[in-house]
């Protein structure tokens, strides 16, 4: 029998509850029991003014930015019609059905404003990671660092070539804010600092942004999001945003493993990594100054392409202070008495070491050792022995599991851009950028927590 229509009639009273109405299985039901933001309050008091009309809720605001990034909704404007209409957002931001929804203009000017100057996101960050360490999801034994590319806001259209843009020319107090935190970030190890070599191009409305053909296609301009994780439960313990350059990258990871030793008192036995940062001063920084073994291949130059040997077939003689070849023929630093002492090192951090010219004419391994050269010779980097630890890790079933582990950053990094949607920024300079990777970051081990602490029955 067919129903009667079903007509819309209002009523006088409504016997409503948010509870009832958000599954027991929603993500963000699931994520609730873990977002603790009373301190968040007494954190930004002084940066409130005693006088004047009430402010939104700080709270508010920022249960809202964590629904937008959980969920993948990248525009404010879009996230304030989701809440709207969305049962589950709205208890979640702790919004009954009458309460209004802040407008989007609110994010920008409290995110410019209160939030930056308190370092807010840093400290919720901090405090998810905290909880993490508290549910015994960190085992702080075994870290993996990597970086990846996320682009900028920017666009070739609007910049400048590198000899024709000049830094010192500009006026701090006539720029936009973008250009203004560029200038701020001149001398930091993690922009300005990080190379001296200038980028291409320079983009007018975000000049941190680094001008970039990493991924091997039409470049681009871009930031780096950096990520130290604990293997255990890939739990983000810190993360910085840097140029997309190698240098840049290797000196976030220094600044995130001493950050995260000083604020959660973390010290990792391993690092794991790959390539890019296994150049040598790198290396003799992890094991040398900061007592951790580095599973991370080491980066050399020095492999031969014409299969002749390499120059791991050549022994060390540290007390001689020379190498040995296969042959059993001698290489040095000099071969005659100088009469003033000096070091060797070339600009590079390389000595390198010689072979005598008439060894190499008469020995039956020339054409295997050095057949495009009247004579071999050697380049030792002054860290060499961080290098040849590194090597002899390489070797150890411990690399090959570490090595297995780090794949979970870049599984991280996957989600990010596929499931976050966080391939290109909204947000320019580097303020824009750390609090898009903060946020992002506190997302993604918020939703670790969801999945690996059930919820009580």
């Amino acid at each position: 029998m067919l129903g009667p229509r079903q007509e819309f009639q209002s009523a006088l009273f409504y016997e409503f509850s948010l509870e009832d109405h958000v599954p027991s299985n929603h993500l963000l039901r699931s994520i609730d029991r873990f977002v603790d933001l009373d301190d968040m309050r007494s954190h930004l008091r002084p940066f409130y003014s005693d006088i004047g009309r009430p402010s939104v809720d700080p709270e508010l605001m920022i249960r809202m930015l964590l629904v937008g990034y959980i969920m993948g909704i990248r525009s404010e404007r879009r996230l304030c019609e989701e809440v709207h209409v969305n049962l589950a957002y709205r208890w979640f931001c702790r919004l009954d059905l009458g309460d209004p929804v802040p407008d989007q203009s609110t994010f920008s000017k409290n995110r410019h404003g209160r939030f930056r100057e308190s370092n807010l996101f840093r400290q919720l960050f901090e405090s998810v990671v905290a909880r993490c360490i508290k549910e015994g999801l960190v085992g702080g034994e075994v870290f993996a660092t990597d970086a990846s590319i996320i682009r900028a806001d920017a666009n070739k259209q609007n910049s400048t070539q590198k000899e024709d843009w000049d830094a010192s020319s500009l006026d701090p107090d006539a720029v936009p804010r973008a250009v203004k935190e560029y200038l701020d970030v001149l001398d930091d190890a993690a922009f300005g600092a990080a190379s001296e070599v200038k980028p291409k191009f320079t983009s007018h409305s975000d000049p941190a942004s680094q001008w970039t053909g990493a991924l091997k296609g039409p470049a681009f301009f871009a930031y780096s999001d950096n990520y130290l994780i604990d293997t255990d439960h890939a739990i983000i313990v810190d993360v910085e945003a840097s140029r997309s350059i190698r240098q840049a990258e290797v000196g976030a990871t220094r600044t995130m493993i001493a950050r995260t030793r000083d604020t959660f008192g973390l010290y990792p036995q391993i690092l794991a990594a790959d390539t890019a940062y296994g150049a040598a001063e790198n290396l003799n920084w992890l094991v040398n100054e900061e007592g951790i073994l580095p599973h991370i291949p080491v980066f050399d130059r020095s492999r031969r392409s014409d299969g002749a040997f390499p120059a791991t077939a050549f022994t060390f003689n540290h007390r001689a202070n020379e190498y040995t070849c296969p042959a059993g023929n001698k290489l040095k630093k000099y071969w005659r008495k100088m009469s003033k002492l000096r070091t060797g090192v070339s600009k590079d951090g390389f000595i390198r070491y010689f072979a005598r010219k008439s060894d190499c004419s008469a020995c039956e391994l020339k054409k295997q050792c050095t057949p495009n050269q009247p004579a071999r010779k050697i380049a030792r980097h002054i860290y060499e022995g961080a290098r040849d630890r590194a090597r002899e890790l390489s070797l150890t079933d411990a690399y090959v599991d570490s090595q297995r582990r780090r794949k979970k950053v870049e599984m991280l990094f996957a989600h990010l851009k596929r499931i976050m949607k966080l391939d290109r920024l909204r947000l320019r300079g580097p303020n824009g950028a750390k609090d898009e990777f903060h946020l992002a970051a506190t997302a993604q081990n918020l939703r670790k927590l969801a999945k690996l602490i059930p919820q009580p029955a």
